[in-house]
C-alpha cells in the first residue's frame, strides 16, 4: 500500500470521526463537505471560509509550566472569510472578519481561567481593535531572577488569582495597502499573589509583590507576510513600550519593552526557512511575575526570568507532499540583569521536530504537533498555524 493511499484512508477515517462527533451519524453530505474533491484529503476550507455565527472550539493545553489540560471556547464570527473575500474584489482590500470569543479552561496543576474578547475592524479597516478580559487562578513556579534562589531552594510555588485585561487600538499608517500600524494599549492586572516571601529570599526576589499593575503603551507594527496562519515569505515585526505608573492605577512604577521580528524565506518550492529574533526588558520596581522570561518550545513558561531576555530561533519546514510537511527547529535564549551580566549568563538551548498537515488549503492553514527538548525536559505542543507569537 503506497503512502498516498494510506494517507487518504486516514483522511477518510478522520472525516468519519469528525462527523460522528458533530452530528451523531456520519451523513454522506456532511462528510463530503470536509473532503477536497481535487485530492480526496480531509480539508476544512469550505467550513472555515463560509461559516459564520457561533462555533464551538475545543482547547488543548500542553504547556509544561501548568501541565496538561483543556477547555472549550464559543466563537462568534460576524462576517465569514468568504464574505470578506467577496467584498475585497470590490474594494481591493481584504478586511479580516470580526471575531468574538468566550471560553474557559483548566489544567492538571489546578490552573483555571475564564475569558472573553475579540478583534474587530472599523472605517474600511483603517482602525482595528484587539482586546480581552479574563478571570484566572494560575499556578506556577518562580525560580528566581536569573534562575537562582538562596539557600539551595530550587523554586517557589505561587499562584495569581484575579483579573487581567488587555485593550488595544491600532491605526493603519498610509493608504489601505500599507502594512504598517501604530497602536495604543492598556494592560491592567489585579492579582492576589500568593507566595512564601520569607526573609531569606528577600535578596533575590524583587521587593515588589504588587497587587495591581496598570500600564499604558505604544506599539509600532509591520506585517508583509503572505499568510497570517502559516507564512511562506515576508516578515512581521513590532516594537512595544509599556509604562506602568500609580498615576493610572498601578501599585508600582516600572516599564516593559519588547522588540521582535519573524521572517520567512522560501527555498525552492518545497522548503521554507524561518527566523525569529525576540528581545524583552523590564525596568523599575517590576513585580516578580512580570519579569521577562525565555519563551521557547521545550522550556516551561517563566522558567528562566530576569530583567532582560533575548531569543534566537530558526525553523525549517519541508513540504514533503502538497498536504504533509516535516518541521525541524532550534533556538537559544539568555536571561540576564539582576544576578549576572550578559556575558556571564548561560544560554539555554532547545531543539525539536514536528509535522504539519494542510488542514485548510484555501486559507493556507497547517496544523500539527511539535516535540521539543529543552535543558531539563521534553514537551510536546499542538500547533495551529505559526508557532511564533
Amino acid at each position: 500500500m503506497t503512502t498516498l493511499t494510506k494517507a487518504r484512508r486516514l483522511a477518510r477515517k478522520a472525516t468519519v470521526l469528525l462527523g460522528l462527533f458533530a452530528c451523531g451519524t456520519p451523513s454522506q453530505a456532511f462528510m463530503e463537505g470536509f473532503i477536497d474533491p481535487s485530492d480526496g484529503y480531509l480539508d476544512m476550507s469550505d467550513w472555515l471560509v463560509n461559516r459564520k455565527g457561533f462555533l464551538p472550539i475545543p482547547l488543548v493545553i500542553t504547556e509544561p509550566a501548568v501541565g496538561y489540560g483543556g477547555g472549550l471556547a464559543l466563537m462568534f464570527v460576524r462576517n465569514s472569510l468568504g464574505e470578506s473575500a467577496k467584498r475585497a474584489k470590490e474594494t481591493g482590500h481584504l478586511t479580516p472578519p470580526d471575531i468574538w470569543v468566550l471560553g474557559g479552561a483548566g489544567t492538571e496543576n489546578g490552573t483555571r481561567a475564564v475569558f472573553g474578547g475579540g478583534m474587530a475592524s472599523f472605517d474600511e479597516d483603517r482602525w482595528r481593535y484587539r482586546g480581552g478580559v479574563g478571570r484566572t487562578d494560575v499556578n506556577l513556579d518562580f525560580y528566581g531572577a536569573g534562575g537562582q534562589l538562596e539557600s539551595g531552594t530550587r523554586s517557589l510555588a505561587y499562584s495569581l488569582d484575579g483579573w487581567m485585561s488587555s485593550q488595544q487600538i491600532l491605526r493603519r499608517l498610509g493608504d489601505s495597502h500599507s502594512n504598517t500600524w501604530l497602536g495604543a494599549r492598556w494592560i491592567y492586572l489585579d492579582f492576589n499573589s500568593k507566595v512564601d516571601l520569607d526573609g531569606r529570599l528577600s535578596k533575590l526576589l524583587p521587593e515588589e509583590v504588587s497587587r495591581k499593575s496598570s500600564g499604558l503603551g505604544l506599539t509600532l507594527e509591520y506585517d508583509s507576510r503572505d499568510n497570517i496562519f502559516t507564512p511562506n515569505k515576508g516578515w512581521t515585526g513590532a516594537v512595544d513600550a509599556m509604562f506602568y505608573d500609580p498615576d493610572w492605577g498601578s501599585s508600582t512604577r516600572f516599564q516593559a519593552y519588547r522588540g521582535h521580528v519573524f521572517a520567512y524565506l522560501p527555498i525552492g518550492k518545497e522548503v521554507v526557512l524561518g527566523g525569529r529574533v525576540d528581545g524583552r526588558a523590564a525596568r523599575g520596581r517590576v513585580p516578580y511575575y512580570q519579569l521577562p522570561f525565555i519563551d521557547l518550545r521545550g522550556i516551561p513558561a517563566a522558567r528562566y526570568q530576569d530583567e532582560n531576555t533575548a531569543v534566537l530561533e530558526t525553523e525549517l519546514r519541508w513540504n514533503v507532499t502538497p498536504r504533509w510537511a516535516l518541521i525541524g527547529f532550534m533556538g537559544a535564549g539568555r536571561a540576564w540583569g539582576r544576578q549576572e551580566a550578559f556575558g556571564d549568563s548561560t544560554s539555554q538551548v532547545s531543539k525539536g521536530v514536528g509535522f504539519r498537515y494542510l488542514l485548510a488549503k484555501q486559507l493556507g492553514l497547517w496544523v500539527g504537533i511539535d516535540v521539543a527538548k529543552g535543558p531539563e525536559e521534553s514537551a510536546w505542543y499542538i500547533q495551529v498555524g505559526n508557532a511564533w507569537r
